[in-house]
């Protein structure tokens, strides 16, 4: 959501920032509007005030035994024309509010300029890419071969993109999420919730994700929608809300599931569980003062890299380009795994964590503010969110990157107490 004011201010700076997410000039025709309905503000100021003396006449003419009907016919013309206007005032405002809530984030500074994720940079990177001295099996096939991945029972189920997971991979995938709370809990500060994966059309668009991305989301018939990530319940934890700066920062963790139509993504990584209807996760939230932002910022994403590292599992940091940056942030870091099984054994990096600087963008949405001690005025708060990690490709990249070459997936040493001291699956069960 976008500042009125500021676009009063300097609509040119406005401009820019939208010429940088590839839109054509907005403010033109968000200012008139703004005009219009001002202008209609205060009509209804003068013909209230109008109303308000000519009703004061009525009652002395009464007084003075005199004949009223014109003065009150007067009255009721302001009343009626009044009402006409107020109509008109709440649909101006109405339409102005629908072009604020649509319009992206105003990017930071230092994100770079570009069309796509082709133009991502390098932050930084952790662990050698390597591949195996054999040729490296994807998930797919490791998780089939080991009967514990069962895609055709979840299209039986469920239809395309849902999957199964039996014995040692249902196992751990709760001891990735276990290990994930364990450590943000209770090294990195954060507290854990448990939140609903349902909530309203309001709850949604706190974040960003309505009224835009509808077709991406699951919608029930009455009126609720499954949640696309837990930054949605979390975040909005603050919505009208006036908190105590000497409460910030608030740091939230939840593992939840996860519900994405994936309306866009047609054709895309339809093999396996890289891009599914409903997915797991643990979501990293912060509630910050403005001037604390870009520092929780890079601790958010130490955080999810943290996992990683003890993971044993390589990875590298990009600052998205412009054209890459998502709707409700203005700065983002993908940290990408790399996954050994990939491209027929040749290899990629692919996306497990996005950590991004929302500013006070959503918690305008919300209305989410906050008041230093002893203060009067109040100032939103910045909002932030991450991936600390998605469970599904945490999953994908701990079968990939520690396969051998019989098809035996050993168990990384964090994750073994989680996993009943169990140090490989394999497809025998030695």
């Amino acid at each position: 959501m976008h500042d009125i004011r500021f676009i009063r201010d300097d609509a040119e700076r406005f401009d820019n920032a939208m010429a940088r997410r590839g839109l054509e000039k907005q403010s033109a025709a968000i200012l008139q509007i703004d005009q219009d309905r001002r202008q209609i503000m205060t009509t209804l100021q003068d013909l209230q005030q109008k109303r308000n003396e000519t009703s004061r006449q009525i009652g002395e003419i009464k007084k003075q035994g005199g004949d009223a009907e014109a003065i009150m016919a007067e009255v009721a013309a302001i009343k009626s024309e009044m009402a006409s206007l107020e109509d008109r005032e709440k649909a101006l405002g109405d339409d102005l509010n629908a072009m604020l809530l649509s319009l992206p984030n105003i990017l930071d500074d230092n994100v770079p300029e570009g069309a796509d994720e082709s133009d991502n940079v390098e932050v930084r990177n952790h662990g050698d890419a390597k591949l195996p001295d054999f040729t490296a099996k994807d998930h797919v096939a490791l998780g089939e071969d080991l009967g514990m991945m069962d895609f055709a029972a979840g299209a039986k189920l469920s239809g395309s993109r849902f999957v199964v997971l039996k014995s040692g991979l249902a196992r751990l995938e709760r001891a990735l999420a276990s290990f994930m709370l364990d450590t943000h809990c209770g090294e990195f500060g954060y507290q854990e919730v448990l939140p609903p994966a349902l909530v309203k059309s309001e709850t949604m668009q706190g974040t960003g994700q309505l009224p835009k991305f509808a077709e991406d989301l699951f919608h029930t018939d009455d009126d609720r929608w499954l949640i696309p990530t837990a930054e949605v319940p979390l975040t909005n934890l603050v919505a009208n809300e006036i908190l105590n700066a000497d409460d910030l920062p608030l740091r939230m963790t939840a593992y939840t599931p996860c519900f994405r139509a994936e309306a866009g993504a047609a054709g895309r990584d339809t093999r396996g569980m890289i891009r599914q209807h409903q997915f797991s996760k643990v979501e990293l939230v912060s509630i910050v003062e403005p001037e604390d932002s870009d520092a929780e910022l890079d601790r958010m994403t130490n955080c999810a890299e943290e996992i990683l590292k003890r993971l044993g599992l390589s990875y590298r940091v990009m600052m998205l380009s412009s054209g890459d940056t998502g709707f409700s942030a203005q700065r983002t870091y993908d940290i990408e795994v790399w996954l050994p099984g990939q491209d027929e054994g040749k290899g990629m990096y692919r996306e497990i964590s996005s950590c991004s600087n929302c500013g006070p963008f959503q918690a305008r949405r919300m209305k989410a503010r906050f008041r230093n001690k002893g203060e009067k005025d109040t100032r939103f708060v910045h909002t932030l969110n991450g991936s600390g990690l998605a469970i599904g490709r945490t999953m994908i990249a701990v079968l990939e990157n520690y396969q051998d070459e019989n098809g035996a997936i050993h168990i990384p040493d964090v994750l073994q107490p989680y996993m009943g001291g169990m140090t490989k699956l394999s497809i025998d069960g030695a």
